[in-house]
């Protein structure tokens, strides 16, 4: 069988290529700079859940060991100098498999120290490392844990990880999120299934011990706030504010009170307004207010999922897409600003083919395949099966209170049903919707959301079978969709 390509599980809708931070336009000098977003994290644990808040958060308390800089190229930000095969600190050599892998080495930054003080050493490496071997503890991503078979301390410093293959981006461990080994390890020790619910990221989030960065955070009110102070600890220059607050306001509308009343200094571009809504805002108070506008690495897109013995059908997953005019919805609600995917590789990234298959707006085309599937009585302007009578019916879920999503829902809802599907709409807040019902699969048909990608990103996570969320693995997996396929999994 051939492979049906990502359209076959997900729906790519408008890229979200610009990010779009407000603030005012003569910003006061202050200690305290209080942020608005739209969500609150479901967890503090840099390996456990993807979720863009928790991302964002963590931007101030977190260094990674090597990330890709502005000009998109890998370096070191925890270790001293990046290892290449060129300079002799990664090595070729022949994994257990007996395939060609790769020994590479790196040494952590001498004064990189947790926020109590304690150092950041090769025990914290070889405990994060032996977490994530462990199989059923849902900690992210799966395939580097996999692949880094081994793990070898030379000193307090200084370690080497074996991987079981040589890939092009052998020396990037962006997403080897380091967790502090005397903070953490006893409850990891004690139950590794349940450990999930037990870290110390969660129950005892304000212990400076768990951070590295800038800052650390010193308070939390589950839903509402989250409040970060210098980290006198750090390394690195002071943060410019000695206090960060971040406030979670899930309602657009009401974010955009917030600023207007002084409530909060500025929006985040990655959860705050989307174009349309910024370029409105820029429109009434440009004159007040700054909005910058910058490419981004986001794109929202609908996962579908491949449990559903409706969406198992390819017809009728190809129906979807061509039923819907996406560029209809980018000129309308986003002024042209925001381009159809056609991928799930944003074009910015060098590793981006324009040559995938297009699929444009084509109702027609998508009505024959919907009869094709045997969908052919139509009672109420939905479509039934003309042997057993079920309605072609969805579930469609996002985040509840973020307006233009569940405007962009009911276009979708509309264009949808002028095809004869009957598609449903259910909210939840995204605490729930990313905590548990995206990470858990318990959405029934159709998902939407943003997923943020990486230069280069392989998207093993998102489309190998392995990597479908289960019970037995802790719910680790970032294949949602539950997609399936013999030849993408060799691939």
């Amino acid at each position: 069988m051939r492979p049906a390509g990502p359209v076959s599980f997900s729906i790519l809708a408008a890229v979200l290529l610009l990010l779009c931070a407000v603030w005012p336009a003569q910003a006061k000098d202050r200690d305290q700079l209080t942020i608005g977003i739209t969500q609150y994290p479901s967890t503090f644990h840099p390996n456990i859940d993807s979720m863009l808040a928790k991302s964002y958060i963590l931007g101030f308390t977190r260094r990674p060991f090597t990330v890709h800089d502005q000009d998109w190229q890998l370096v070191c930000m925890l270790c001293t100098k990046l290892p290449t095969i060129e300079n002799g600190l990664a090595v070729p050599e022949t994994a257990p498999n007996g395939k060609k892998g790769i020994a590479v080495t790196y040494t952590i930054r001498p004064d990189a120290v947790w926020g109590d003080g304690k150092p950041i050493t090769t025990k914290d490496v070889l405990f994060t490392w032996r977490m994530g071997r462990q199989g059923q503890t849902g900690i992210l991503p799966i395939e580097f844990y996999r692949s880094a078979y081994k793990v070898e301390a030379k000193d307090d410093k200084t370690f080497t990880i074996h991987f079981d293959k040589l890939t092009f981006d052998y020396n990037a461990i962006n997403s080897f999120d380091l967790v502090p080994a005397h903070v953490d390890q006893v409850n990891f020790d004690a139950d590794p299934v349940a450990y999930k619910n037990k870290t110390a990221f969660d129950t005892d989030t304000t212990n400076e011990a768990l951070y590295f960065g800038p800052y650390v955070i010193s308070e939390t009110e589950r839903g509402s706030y989250v409040v970060l102070e210098r980290n006198p600890k750090w390394w690195g220059e002071p943060g410019p504010f000695k206090r960060i607050v971040v406030k979670i306001i899930p309602n657009t509308a009401a974010l955009e009170a917030n600023l207007l009343s002084g409530n909060i200094d500025m929006i985040a571009g990655e959860l705050g307004f989307t174009v349309d809504q910024a370029l409105r805002f820029e429109t009434r108070h440009g004159k007040s207010f700054q909005v910058l506008y910058k490419p981004g690495l986001i794109y929202e897109h609908i996962d579908l999922n491949m449990d559903n013995p409706l969406l198992k059908n390819r017809d009728l997953r190809h129906a979807l897409i061509y039923a819907i005019d996406r560029d209809a919805i980018s000129k309308q609600l986003f002024g042209g600003r925001q381009p159809v995917a056609q991928s799930a590789v944003n074009p910015l990234d060098w590793v981006y083919a324009d040559d995938v298959k297009h699929y444009t707006y084509d109702p027609k085309k998508a009505l024959e395949l919907i009869v094709k599937a045997g969908f052919t009585k139509l009672e109420k302007g939905i479509r039934h099966h003309k042997n057993t009578g079920e309605a072609l019916r969805f579930e469609f879920m996002t985040t509840a209170g973020s307006k233009v999503r569940e405007l962009v829902q009911q276009v979708l809802q509309s264009q949808w049903k002028a095809v004869g599907v009957d598609v449903r709409i259910k909210n939840e807040p995204a605490r729930v919707y990313f905590g548990q019902t995206v990470t858990q699969r318990k959405f029934t048909g159709l998902a939407m959301y943003a997923w943020l990608s990486a230069p280069e990103s392989v998207p093993r996570g998102t489309l190998h079978s392995a990597h479908i969320p289960t019970e037995a693995n802790g719910w680790a997996g970032q294949n949602y969709p539950g997609f399936d396929n013999a030849e993408m999994d060799a691939l």
